[in-house]
């Protein structure tokens, strides 16, 4: 008999070649090979929203070619596609694209690409989970019907081109409502105080706690001069110590979201290039002579890890770290996410004795990188748990009281490989002991010093992509396959842009079509909503609910939404608003108006008259770039260059348009040198509109920073300094940090 199997990708593929050898014929569907039409809506929406598939133009040599191979005489076909919603409706429309008949194929599916797990699937075959494909048929139903019957009327109420989608209008939401509570914040003056203390076996800082026992507030300079003037007058005195053992347990080991954080965090990758680079170590890497898979399946939202694994954990962990880091029983992590499924596993190397080290030298720096992350992970869970001595000392000084924290930790346990990161950089445990020295009850204490800093409370911080993925889980909002595509959609779609800070701004556009979705769809953005119908969706596949009904009882109420909204809404209601100005060619009024490229003024009596310019700030800053550029000559046909303005803000077009069609950037001066050449360093733009900062003398020679340089040199060492963030700079020769005025 012969032996075909399917899977995605062509490095699957590649991977169980090498395990299974000439026996078997093993081919790539490319992932999906059919879909939705992509110019209809292709659902029946009067007969159970039955849709209408076709074999996507691009795959239809790929199937030509599977369905080739499968029709072979005494041919068993293998659909062997990743175990989630997404694989088996991969492998279920393979047989209805090739003309499967029940006997011709089995289903076969692995949670890593190695040998020992790929003979145990083939071993034990099993049918194609219909629930499964019923939840992502009714996924890509309801998305399809929120796009194709939504986004026409964003095109007539507000701007042609946009469009909206089920959960990316909510992570768009959350981005915005994030942005407006920044923008109504107040902050409020407070006074961090703390004295510099000595004692007859060294010295300590103590922070003051309390004002005649009731917590410390100062909330202004008149007050805190006070309380310095005090605490210099006042005599020290340690009135208690207390001491504390406590423990600290390991983090989880990882689910898809997060992995994603962590990389975020520790890596800085953006959770797309996490899932990429995962999804690299997943099907199989060259090692030395064996080609294999790394790690377990990279979309999961289960923390359970197999008894087999764990079994393993103890050999390597006493082997590399010692007996007293290893556990006599495994930890086992039952809490898991809404809908995760406990058949799969966390994320966890294949083999936990490959140690990142000894995969450093075959890995690319990215892979080697992730791959250590997880390996930490996931061994730092099954190690000992890290057992610390907590200090206090609280002093008193006449009405005031300040208190005196320090942390040893005695035995590190997992805290010897990994400890969790945190999006607050101020709650991470310092690498260093904090050691107090050895002080006593009713000790006296000298006063060194009283130091007394301004403090404003701040605003809620911007989501970056992990704390947004963060957020989502908490909401329930989408689940492990969708946090990667709904960042990279709402950013591509322009919506949402991505700072050189890595936080996610909410450009002009996303917040009109949140406003406009909030107003008038509410409970398409509404979170709970989002998260209700991602329970059902689970419903749907553990086969407790039917698909059909599901959709039905969402698409008529939002059906007869639309149509009530194209009635009632007007568009000039939305994006027009009225100004002082009158139009220079028929002494209309100008009426501000939302264009492909931003706002811009219109004349009122448009379309009899066609009359539109700028923005006057948009026109002021336009005349004042044609001015900096106006000696800046095309470099294919020397005809002056002119600023223009597009999608992703300005740049530098030939005049002699459309005869030539050179673009280049805009590249504004800082009057800093580049430290490598000596030339001058600009501001230029990347094609998706990204600030970045580069010499002028590329390409031959190429620095470049995505932070902006600063005119002033290192103290140190006369190296380039850079905007580390608000109020910090930092040389990237010697690495000093150095604190600014904000205000100068």
């Amino acid at each position: 008999m012969n032996h075909l199997i399917i899977v995605e990708s062509p490095a699957k593929a590649k991977t169980l070649k090498k395990f299974l050898g000439a026996k078997y014929s093993i081919k790539a569907s490319m992932g999906h090979i059919r879909d939705l039409p992509k110019k209809t809506l292709a659902i029946d929406v009067d007969n159970d929203f039955e849709p209408e598939y076709e074999v996507s133009p691009e795959k239809k040599k790929v199937v030509a070619e599977l369905k080739k191979a499968a029709k072979k005489p005494d041919t068993m076909v293998w659909l062997a596609s990743d175990e989630d919603r997404e694989g088996e409706s991969i492998a279920w429309h393979l047989v209805y694209a090739l003309g499967l008949k029940k006997g011709d194929f089995k289903r076969i599916a692995f949670h890593e690409i190695t040998k020992p797990a790929v003979l145990k699937a083939l071993d034990n075959p099993r049918s194609i989970n219909i629930d499964l494909v019923h939840a992502q048929q009714a996924r890509r139903v309801l998305d399809r019907l929120v796009g194709y019957k939504l986004s026409p009327l964003l095109w007539s109420k507000i701007r042609a081109g946009l469009s909206a989608g089920r959960v990316q209008s909510v992570a768009v939401r959350l981005i915005v409502d994030r942005e407006r509570e920044i923008e109504a914040f107040k902050p409020e003056e407070y006074w961090k105080i703390n004295t510099d203390l000595k004692v007859e076996k060294g010295e300590f800082n103590a922070e003051l706690s309390k004002i005649k026992g009731k917590k410390a507030e100062v909330g202004n300079q008149k007050t805190a001069d006070q309380v310095v003037k005090d605490l210099k007058a006042a005599d020290y005195v340690i009135e208690k110590i207390t001491k504390k053992k406590t423990t600290r347990q390991p983090a989880a080991p990882f689910i898809t979201s997060t992995l994603q954080q962590e990389a975020s965090r520790k890596l800085g990758f953006s959770v797309k290039q996490t899932m990429v680079v995962a999804q690299q170590l997943y099907e199989g890497i060259d090692i030395g002579k064996d080609h294999t898979g790394l790690i377990t399946y990279m979309r999961t939202d289960s923390y359970n890890l197999s008894n087999e694994f764990l079994k393993t954990v103890p050999k390597v962990v006493t082997k590399l770290f010692g007996k007293g880091y290893a556990l006599d029983k495994p930890r086992l992590f039952r809490k898991k996410a809404k809908g995760a499924q406990e058949a799969h596993e966390a994320i966890r190397p294949t083999d936990l004795s490959r140690t990142p080290d000894e995969l450093k030298d075959l890995l690319d720096p990215k892979q080697y990188r992730l791959y250590k992350l997880i390996w930490e992970r996931t061994i730092a869970c099954q190690m000992a748990a890290a057992e610390l001595d907590t200090t206090t000392v609280l002093v008193k000084a006449a009405d005031y009281h300040l208190a005196a924290k320090g942390q040893v930790i005695r035995k590190p346990g997992f805290m010897k490989v990994y400890v969790e990161g945190t999006d607050n950089p101020e709650e991470a445990l310092s690498d260093k002991d904090k050691l107090l020295p050895e002080v006593s009850e009713g000790e006296a204490c000298e006063l060194e010093k009283v130091n007394a800093e301004q403090k404003f409370t701040q605003p809620p911080a911007r989501y970056t992509e992990a704390s947004l993925v963060k957020k989502m889980e908490a909401e329930g909002i989408g689940r492990p396959s969708t946090y990667a595509p709904t960042i990279s959609t709402i950013i591509s779609r322009g919506y949402v842009e991505k700072q050189a800070d890595k936080k996610l701004h909410p450009m002009e556009i996303g917040m009109i079509v949140n406003d406009f979705l909030v107003k008038h769809f509410s409970d398409i953005v509404d979170y709970k909503f989002t998260a209700n119908m991602e329970e059902k969706l689970d419903d749907i596949a553990d086969g407790k609910e039917a698909w059909q009904p599901v959709i039905e009882s969402f698409f008529k109420p939002f059906e007869k939404t639309i149509e009530v909204k194209k009635k009632e809404v007007k568009k000039s209601d939305i994006i027009t608003e009225t100004t002082d100005e009158t139009c220079d060619k028929c002494g209309a009024d100008m009426m501000v108006k939302l264009g492909r490229n931003g706002k811009f003024l219109s004349c009122s009596k448009y379309p009899e008259c066609k009359n539109a310019k700028p923005m006057k700030e948009d026109a002021e800053r336009e005349a004042k770039l044609q001015k900096e550029f106006k000696d800046e000559k095309c470099d294919k046909c020397g005809s002056p260059m002119v600023v223009k303005n597009g999608r992703y803000g300005e740049f530098l077009a030939c005049s002699n348009y459309p005869k030539c069609k050179s673009t280049r950037p805009l590249a504004h001066s800082l009057n800093v040198k580049c430290p490598e050449c000596g030339k001058d360093i600009v501001e230029k733009r990347t094609k998706r509109g990204k600030v970045f900062y580069g010499c002028t003398g590329y390409p031959d020679c190429d620095f470049a920073s995505w932070k902006k340089p600063v005119e002033d040199p290192c103290p140190v060492c006369k190296g380039l300094q850079v905007e580390q963030k608000k109020g910090l700079i930092k040389c990237l020769n010697c690495g000093k940090e150095t604190e600014v005025d904000e205000a100068s």
